[in-house]
C-alpha cells in the first residue's frame, strides 16, 4: 500500500513520521519543489523505522506517485508580511493548479487528501480542478476539522477525568474561528454529557464551555505563539485518514468535502462527519443540531462561502 506526501515540510514530514509509527501502509513517497529537503526529511524518517514499523520512505518526483492510494496535499504558500488573506489564496490557487494535475497524471485512481490551509477553501478548489480532469466525486477531501474534533474530546474528557476514546462529540463547520463545537450531541460512553456530568457532580457551567470553546477554537494560535508552527496533532490526524482509506475502514471523520447545500449556504465544503473508505468520501451524515448551532454551522459555511465568491 503506497501514499505519496506533495510538500515535506513541518505538516508533510510529520504526517510521514506518524504514518510510520502507525504502521500505515507499505510504502511513502515524499514530493517537494525543494528536492533537498524532501530527500533530507525522507533519510531522517527512515531512520525511525527500526524502532516502528517496517515501511519503506524515499523521496521522489510525481512520476513516483504511480500507484498510490492515497495522496496528501500539503503543498502550499505561507502569508507574506502585508499581504492580505485573498492574496494568499490567489497564490496557493495558483500552486494547486500545478500540483493537483500533475499528481493526477500519474495517480488518477488516488484519493487525495488536503492538508493546506485554509483547507476549506483548498479543498473546494482541490475538488474543482480535479473536476475537470474526470475525478469522481469523493475522491477528493481535506482533513477539515478532524484535528479540532481530537482537541474537543481531549479536553472534555481531562475535564470528566476519561479517556478521550470514550467521548463522542464533533466539531463542524470552517476549520477556522467560526467552527461549531456541537454541545447537545456530545456523548460519553454512550451517555448524554449533561447525564454524565450531573452523575459525576462535574461543573459544566457556562463559564467551563466557554473556556473549552475557547481552547479548541484558539488552540493554533496558542500553540504558533508558542513554538512558531502546529504540526504534530495534523500529522496524526492525516495519518489516521490515510489509514482509514487504505484499509477501506468506512469510518466517521469530520473530513472537509465539497457539499451540494449546507442550511441553505450552495455549494460549500465544510467539514461534516462523513464515511471515510477505500473511494474517499462514502457518504455525509446529517447532524440533529440545535437551533443555536445550526445557525453557527450556516454563518460558518456562510464565510467560506464568500471568500470562495471572492477568489472566483
Amino acid at each position: 500500500m503506497k501514499v505519496g506526501i506533495v510538500g515535506s515540510g513541518l505538516v508533510g514530514s510529520t504526517a510521514a513520521y506518524a504514518l510510520v509509527m502507525r504502521g500505515v501502509g507499505r510504502e511513502i513517497v515524499l514530493v517537494d519543489k525543494n528536492e533537498s529537503r524532501a530527500a533530507a526529511e525522507a533519510d531522517d524518517i527512515r531512520h525511525a523505522v527500526p524502532f516502528a514499523h517496517a515501511l519503506e520512505v524515499r523521496a521522489g518526483g510525481y512520476a513516483d506517485l504511480t500507484g498510490c492510494q492515497a495522496v496528501v496535499l500539503c503543498a502550499g504558500v505561507g502569508q507574506k508580511p502585508g499581504e492580505t488573506r485573498l492574496q494568499l489564496l490567489q497564490r496557493n490557487a495558483a500552486v494547486f493548479r500545478d500540483v493537483v494535475p500533475s499528481i493526477l497524471q500519474y495517480a488518477p485512481h488516488a484519493v487525495l487528501i488536503v492538508a493546506t490551509n485554509p483547507v476549506d477553501i483548498m479543498t473546494h478548489l482541490a475538488a474543482r480542478i480535479a473536476g475537470q480532469a474526470g475525478v469522481l466525486a469523493g475522491q477528493v477531501f481535506g482533513s477539515g476539522t478532524t484535528l479540532d474534533t481530537a482537541r474537543f474530546r481531549t479536553l472534555l474528557g481531562a475535564r470528566c477525568g476519561v479517556d478521550s476514546h470514550h467521548v463522542h462529540g464533533y466539531v463542524v463547520g470552517e476549520h477556522g474561528d467560526s467552527e461549531v463545537l456541537t454541545w447537545s450531541l456530545v456523548t460519553i460512553g454512550g451517555i448524554p454529557l449533561e447525564s454524565f456530568a450531573r452523575m459525576r457532580r462535574i461543573d459544566l457551567s457556562e463559564t467551563v464551555r466557554k473556556d473549552i470553546d475557547v481552547k479548541v477554537r484558539r488552540a493554533a494560535d496558542t500553540i504558533i505563539g508558542g513554538k512558531g508552527a502546529t504540526y504534530y496533532g495534523v500529522g496524526s490526524a492525516l495519518a489516521r485518514i490515510v489509514e482509514a482509506v487504505l484499509h477501506d475502514q468506512k469510518s466517521i471523520l469530520t473530513v472537509c468535502a465539497p457539499t451540494a447545500d449546507v442550511i441553505g449556504v450552495k455549494d460549500v465544503a465544510v467539514a461534516l462527519p462523513r464515511l471515510v473508505g477505500g473511494a474517499g468520501v462514502n457518504e455525509t451524515f446529517p447532524l440533529p443540531l440545535n437551533e443555536l448551532e445550526q445557525d453557527q454551522l450556516r454563518t460558518s459555511a456562510e464565510v467560506i462561502r464568500k471568500a470562495l465568491d471572492e477568489l472566483a
